[in-house]
């Protein structure tokens, strides 16, 4: 009944429009969520917008499937309890409703709860007269849904695992869904590339038919040696990388943010004067496009933010320094392939072999590239034991603590806004944990120089009587 699609949507009449996911019911475009998706245009991701659609689709799925629910306090807190519970009877292993939902995990669970709170929240604070009664009421049957939702979520002041209205307690309203919490894990081995491996997969792994992949061990370096996430080195210009002048030997790589980095400096207007702009006019304006992270298909690649090293671009700060050095000699090979390439696009890496050759290279094409390279070396894949691209930002950050890199430096070389962030990439392994507890025993012996416990113990004979 509910399907969320891709579309342009056009707000005036310049022209200029804007690619977001929709959501589609029998009645057409469900229009609060395009207006609330519109509005956050400019500061949340297209990942964030579709999973506002899922949220909403789902509630208004819970509501077609519970149409005699009166009580909003109870469709609510039975919406958030079928999260965590499921839609199939336990016996039966039945669902006469349809929904056919899994249980979810707390978290999953979680995010839809805030996507629904804050949608409705907007949506009761932009559109308060909108479910009046008015016969002249212009928005279509999902559309007054969903504000009379937001409505009663306003009126309530409250959605499942939030507070209720103000100055009260459960006691008082007699309803509260507090979210569920996994108990605490310890994280044993964080997901780090193997360091010992990585020199192997760059010579080996990315290595077929006797042809080296020069660019899937560029952006595996500048992962793994210089600690990007996975989907910034999608965002490169071939003009972002030169000698380091202070090493010429080395790569000096600014990865420029994808709307606000500066235009390359080679841009000229139609006189042939140099022009100065932002990376998404240039695009606009030189090959019409919009920047990679609004894009709706496979040449999207995300920008999570943090910390830039100037406005606006991130470096590469190479760790060790000998990465930058390796990197420099692949990328002039590597530019030995490009130049034989036409490209509608300024970005460096490209199709080189495959349709559309000069096209933009893909984080799917990499990612099975990378999987392949891993498993040509004898490696499984797996998240948990990071041998995704992902960890290789785990194994810099976790080289830089080794090394007794202060915290401070870390947050600046992985670009992270807190101190907090890089906790999960600095974190002690099982090993390195079993080897702290020993160096700890061995400091004791040494401080108080007393007998040592015998490596075996001995237990005194126990008579037994029959």
């Amino acid at each position: 009944m509910f399907v969320t699609v891709k579309a342009r949507v056009y707000t005036d009449a310049t022209g200029v429009y804007t690619e977001l996911p929709v959501l589609l019911t029998p009645a057409g475009v469900l229009e609060p969520l395009l207006d609330y998706c519109l509005y956050h245009s400019h500061d949340r991701s297209l990942t964030w917008m579709t999973k506002v659609n899922r949220s909403v689709r789902m509630f208004l799925e819970y509501l077609q499937t519970n149409p005699a629910e009166r009580d909003t306090y109870c469709l609510f807190q039975n919406f958030a309890q079928r999260l965590y519970t499921g839609t199939f009877d336990r016996e039966t292993r039945l669902d006469p409703s349809g929904l056919c939902w899994p249980p979810r995990s707390p978290q999953d669970a979680s995010h839809i709860i805030t996507h629904l709170s804050d949608f409705f929240d907007w949506l009761g604070k932009m559109r308060p007269e909108a479910v009046k009664v008015n016969p002249r009421y212009a928005g279509g049957a999902f559309d007054r849904q969903t504000d009379e939702a937001a409505y009663q979520y306003r009126r309530s002041r409250a959605f499942l695992g939030h507070t209720w209205a103000e100055n009260s307690s459960p006691a008082e309203t007699g309803h509260f869904v507090r979210g569920q919490r996994l108990p605490r894990v310890e994280r044993s081995d964080p997901p780090a590339f193997p360091e010992e491996r990585f020199e192997e997969l760059l010579v080996k792994g990315f290595c077929a038919a006797g042809r080296y992949d020069y660019r899937g061990m560029l952006i595996t370096l500048l992962q793994h040696g210089a600690g990007f996430r996975e989907s910034e080195p999608f965002h490169l210009y071939i003009s972002d990388v030169f000698p380091d002048p202070t090493n010429p030997r080395q790569a000096q790589v600014l990865i420029h943010h994808p709307s606000h980095g500066a235009a390359p400096a080679d841009w000229r207007d139609e006189r042939g004067r140099p022009r100065q702009g932002k990376r998404a006019e240039y695009l606009a304006h030189q090959f019409g496009l919009a920047p990679r992270t609004d894009l709706m298909d496979r040449r999207h690649a995300g920008w999570k933010g943090g910390t830039h090293d100037a406005a606006f671009y991130k470096q590469a700060y190479w760790f060790v320094p000998e990465y930058g050095e390796w990197f420099l000699q692949l990328w002039h090979r590597y530019l030995e392939q490009v130049a034989r390439m036409e490209r509608d696009h300024p970005f460096a890496f490209i199709n080189l072999n495959r349709e559309p050759v000069g096209a933009m290279y893909t984080l799917t094409q990499y990612n099975k590239a990378h999987a392949a390279a891993c498993e040509r070396i004898g490696l499984t894949v797996s998240k948990a034991l990071g041998t995704t691209p992902h960890g290789h930002r785990h194994a810099y950050g976790r080289r830089l603590r080794n090394a007794g890199v202060d915290k401070e430096f870390i947050r600046r070389f992985m670009h992270h806004a807190s101190l907090e962030s890089q906790e999960v990439y600095t974190q002690a392994n099982f090993r390195e944990t079993l080897a702290e507890l020993e160096a700890a025993a061995q400091r004791l012996r040494d401080k108080y120089a007393g007998p040592k416990p015998a490596s075996r113990l001995v237990l005194p004979s126990i008579e037994r009587h029959h």
